[in-house]
């Protein structure tokens, strides 16, 4: 098999991360819209309970699953990368059959005293199942990573994506148009936008179940590899080395999501009544605002991050080749690469979503104006903390591959201690401006401590350079877009944000050019 190079395999992974995250957001603005500030604190309950459940499972399978098949292959044992497959499957299926269990199981209380939403309980059932689908995915595409593939994680993305803008809308309008026959079967549920949520969700657990299937349907009419009886592990110890590299980044992975349980029992427990949003009762005011700040600042923040989380697959292989082997001039290398691109991909997002966010939010959500109003301020605070996660990302993936697996643990626990602090703080001062405060300023405390971890464990001393070029560009990308944007007053939202967003994309781009451009043309090193 020809292996795909660092920089092909993170651009197939973006470009399929951006589709799934473009097609994410076609499900999550008009399921926002149907059910409103209320009902999506509904739906955001229930990724709050499944969210850590999932990530302790589910994220490191694939990390795990990759390295053990990468070094199989490297020793041309095809048999032993099929044993890992197998082994994972076996393994994870448990773990992931034992997850939704919990998720069920904590359910009704979970949302009873937790959320003070007794009513989100169905929704936090209808994604249980999704763990143990997550699991099985996890592996299927470990498998293909560690044998330098990445199409099948891409594509696998894409046809998730596809399931869940069907499936969850398709169920949503349906359980919203014949709410009252179906609430005469659920007498628990009284609120019809509790029942819209659940149906909604529901589709994100069909989606899992469809890159199941596509993984199944991949083994069906894939060529096997030529076995070969060398260096075959047992079965003890490809369990003993999975769990091994896998728990550390399930524990991290926890740790990281720790973040939205925090806002959620913060800002329903701690805000108050702003006065800015009309038609909302005093009593449904703590739902509406923790539903409209996970539903819309928050979605809109992780788009950027999402994507750029891609690197740290394409970079923990390289750079662990690069230490193992010595080679600290390409570890330095491939270090500013990962960097670099992160930075250059989520500053002009940052910056756009500060110039832009009230005709962003207007443009996407226009029928929840009070919800978008409530998250315009929010969005514009979060942005410094996206490109600090952005950068996070891959300096995690880095810190595992030189084998300090345990310090991103240690980082994440630092930074949601802080952020549980700050939000204690701040949101019964100024609201949900607050949350959006102490997640910025959690992430940055996360970014210095990783870059700072990094450095002394590594010895890499980082070239100042194409950073300074990089927030030069995208400070000249956001003085033009907001000179456009002024210029464009009185237009529509959706011409403000193509107009501005164009004139400061191309400063951006012959910015970026004149600072970088002899860096971003350089040939990969085969």
């Amino acid at each position: 098999m020809k292996k795909q190079s660092f920089l092909k395999g993170s651009v197939i992974l973006m470009v399929s991360a951006a589709a799934a995250k473009v097609l994410g957001a076609v499900f999550k603005i008009p399921l926002t819209n149907m059910l409103g500030g209320v009902g999506m604190s509904y739906f955001s309950c229930a990724y709050s309970l499944f969210m850590p459940v999932y990530a302790f499972t589910v994220t490191g399978i694939s990390s795990a699953v990759a390295r053990l098949t990468a070094r199989s292959v490297a020793l041309g044992a095809y048999e032993n990368a099929e044993r890992v497959r197998r082994t994972a499957i076996a393994l994870f299926s448990v773990a992931g059959l034992a997850g939704s269990l919990i998720t069920l199981i904590l359910a009704v209380p979970f949302s009873t005293y937790s959320a003070d939403s007794p009513e989100a309980a169905l929704a936090v059932a209808m994604i249980s199942p999704a763990v143990f689908f997550g699991c099985l995915t996890a592996v299927e595409r470990g498998y293909y990573e560690g044998l330098s593939n990445m199409y099948p994680t891409a594509l696998s993305q894409v046809a998730e994506g596809v399931v869940k803008v069907g499936a969850g809308l398709l169920l949503c309008g349906y359980a919203m148009k014949y709410s009252g026959e179906l609430m005469r079967y659920i007498p628990f549920i009284t609120d019809v936008r509790a029942l819209g949520a659940a149906a909604g969700i529901l589709g994100v657990t069909a989606s899992s179940l469809g890159a199941v299937l596509f993984f199944a349907l991949l083994r069906v009419f894939s060529h096997p590899h030529t076995v070969s009886e060398k260096a075959v592990m047992s079965r003890r110890e490809v369990i003993r080395e999975l769990l091994a590299m896998a728990l550390p980044i399930g524990i991290s992975a926890v740790v990281t999501n720790l973040t939205s349980l925090i806002d959620m029992w913060t800002v329903i427990g701690l805000v108050r009544e702003s006065g800015c949003v009309t038609g909302t009762a005093p009593e449904e005011y703590p739902k509406f605002a923790y539903g409209s700040f996970a539903g819309i600042a928050l979605t809109v923040f992780n788009l950027v991050p999402s994507v750029t989380n891609m690197l740290g697959k394409g970079a923990l292989t390289l750079v662990t080749s690069d230490w193992e082997s010595g080679d600290r001039s390409g570890l330095h290398r491939d270090t500013m690469q990962a960097l670099t691109i992160s930075l250059v991909i989520a500053v002009p997002a940052a910056v756009g979503m500060v110039v832009l966010s009230e005709e962003l939010l207007n443009f996407l959500f226009p029928l929840q104006t009070d919800e978008a109003a409530l998250c315009t301020a929010p969005l514009r605070i979060l942005m410094p903390g996206m490109v600090c996660l952005c950068l996070s990302f891959p300096l995690f993936s880095m810190l595992q591959a030189i084998g300090r697996t345990a310090l991103p643990l240690i980082i994440m626990v630092v930074g949601t201690a802080f952020k549980l602090a700050g939000n204690i703080l701040l949101i019964p001062r100024i609201g949900v401006d607050g949350a959006a405060l102490s997640t910025t300023f959690c992430y940055i405390l996360i970014l210095v401590l990783a870059l700072r971890s990094y450095m002394i464990h590594s010895g890499v001393r980082l070239d100042a350079a194409p950073f300074v070029g990089t927030v030069y560009s995208g400070a000249m990308c956001g003085g033009t877009a907001w000179l456009m944007k002024s210029i464009s007053a009185g237009r529509g939202a959706l011409e403000v944000i193509l107009l501005s967003g164009a004139a400061g994309g191309v400063i951006y781009l012959i910015c970026i050019w004149l600072c970088l451009g002899k860096k971003l043309k350089r040939k990969e090193p085969a």
